[in-house]
């Protein structure tokens, strides 16, 4: 059966700490300790004296004094594993930890997960090839030499920097050595870690490369483990359960997220906040249990997105440089269908096809599979049409050789509402108003991923008002931005003026618009 031995980093909250070691180690696991060289004397010494009696805690011989994106954290890793290895003789995994981490499942399942997963559990993706770096620096942590902290020390950082780069003071890269990038939160096996020290042994001269590089914790684990081990051996994620925000900050998790953290495919979740005393309680009890049966779902990332999405707008209304010189045209006129249900947009655009001669595109700007014309490439992707979005009309009018087009849009595309109101183009909206059910407010958030199959009803139940809420905001924004050109039908109107407002909208005649609302089921589920 696996045997766990936690590689834990800490600088802070001598009292956090000794409960963590004392929670992960209780059921039989071991833990390896580095403690900032930096930080307090009194605080370390307060942690040594109340684990010198726990067999299972080992203390790294040699402390270093930490910086971030410095060499010292790798250091302080590889010195915490060497305590480990040596004190630990029986112990088969190896888990990264900080001492922001909790467990979020059982040592039970823990240990059944790696019995079952033969493999090393480390995110790396080639450093070169992969988008993992979305901005600043990425070539240049390689290739020039980095001595100073940047973040203690950014004058002499970033002065260094610039003069390695006015002289060309670059350098090679072990050329045995394809370099790997990836979370710093890994599981290794016994054997891969002691092949990873054995190597570091013989090749002082990849330490002497990293060690000089710019956040190497993020690289030299990464890098080692696709170079020693198959990648068949690997399994290319984490199983720490962190996310950032849309500003590049680690998401905290607070007391009321323990349902959803459960529900994670991740035995760790990182960052778990001081103050989520109550959290903190549940999930050290929870490591311990026996029988506890886990309901996997994985809408964590999918659910935050939904949620802290709804406290910004986040939208923009300028222009883009290729916007500016684009329009749909004037004397044509673009019709918006917008629903929130597709299938009922749909619906309703197979009649206004059958009834007209209007050309109709369903949801160009969300389906990747809406029927099209071939219109030289630029239609191939959403993204695509989203970012071109009045050039890719304009070809349909003129594939269509027409100056009226009905399009479909879903109500959170606002951005492109406000789009086509400021063209030349005559822009006529209407709007689809539906009944959302339960079952399907619980369907739509099952495909959008905010909840899983496997998703406790309770937890469904709570997001239910959230999205229902977001629903009618999205419609309040539809109809605050829309110009004179604004029609609405509704589930619960009378047919006879769903019938006037499709006719206004297409300026049709009331026979035409009395055929195409003529069908029994158009709102159905």
């Amino acid at each position: 059966m696996a045997k766990i031995a936690y590689i834990l980093l800490c600088h802070k909250g001598p009292d956090a700490i000794i409960a963590q070691a004392e929670q992960l180690t209780a059921t039989g696991d071991c833990m390896a300790i580095h403690f900032d060289a930096r930080s307090s004397a009194q605080d370390y010494a307060t942690i040594r004296e109340a684990l010198k009696d726990n067999p299972n805690v080992a203390f790294a011989t040699k402390r270093v004094k930490c910086g971030w994106g410095a060499w010292s954290l790798v250091q302080a890793t590889l010195n915490a594993l060497q305590a480990a290895v040596d004190t630990f003789p029986r112990v088969t995994h190896f888990y990264m930890l900080s001492g922001d981490c909790m467990a979020i499942k059982t040592a039970e399942y823990t240990r059944r997960f790696l019995d079952e997963n033969d493999r090393d559990f480390i995110e790396s993706h080639d450093f070169f090839e992969s988008n993992w770096i979305k901005t600043g620096m990425k070539e240049d942590r390689l290739i020039y030499r980095h001595f100073f902290n940047e973040r203690t020390q950014s004058g002499r950082f970033y002065a260094s920097y610039e003069l390695q780069k006015r002289f060309g003071l670059t350098r090679e890269i072990p050329a045995d050595i394809q370099v790997m990038i990836g979370s710093q939160w890994w599981c290794l096996r016994r054997r891969t870690v002691e092949m990873i020290l054995d190597f570091l042994r013989q090749r002082r001269d990849v330490i002497r490369f990293f060690s000089t590089t710019w956040i190497p914790d993020e690289t030299f684990f990464q890098t080692l483990v696709r170079h020693l081990i198959p990648k068949e051996e690997i399994d290319n994620r984490t199983l720490t359960f962190l996310m950032f925000s849309d500003y590049g900050m680690p998401v905290t998790f607070y007391n009321d997220h323990y349902d959803m953290l459960l529900g994670q495919d991740y035995l760790f979740a990182r960052k778990i906040s001081p103050e989520a005393l109550d959290l903190k309680e549940r999930l050290g009890k929870l490591y311990a249990s026996e029988g506890v049966e886990f309901t996997i779902s994985n809408e964590g990332r999918n659910l935050y997105g939904f949620l802290a999405g709804r406290g910004r707008v986040g939208r923009r209304f300028a222009q883009r440089f290729w916007e500016a010189g684009n329009t749909v045209g004037a004397g044509r006129d673009v019709y918006l269908i917008v629903c929130k249900k597709w299938h009922v947009a749909k619906r309703l655009v197979d009649q206004i096809m059958s009834e007209t001669d209007i050309p109709c595109v369903e949801y160009l700007f969300n389906e990747a599979d809406t029927p099209l014309p071939d219109l030289g490439g630029i239609e191939t992707t959403v993204t695509k049409r989203s970012r071109h979005r009045r050039a890719v009309v304009r070809m349909l009018f003129e594939h269509f050789e027409t100056d009226r087009l009905v399009l479909c849009l879903d109500p959170a595309n606002l951005e492109i509402v406000q789009d086509f109101c400021a063209d030349q183009a005559v822009t006529h909206i209407l709007e689809i108003e539906c009944d959302y059910s339960d079952d399907y407010l619980i369907g739509h958030a099952r495909r959008v991923g905010l909840a899983g199959e496997n998703s406790p009803a309770e937890a469904v139940a709570n997001l239910l008002p959230a999205i229902r809420n977001s629903f009618s905001y999205e419609s309040e924004l539809i109809r605050a931005n829309s110009t004179d050109q604004y029609f609405r039908i509704s589930e619960g109107a009378p047919r006879a003026e769903n019938e006037a407002a499709v006719a206004g909208f297409l300026n049709i005649s009331t026979e035409q618009a009395h055929a195409i609302m003529a069908l029994d089921y158009l709102f159905a589920d």
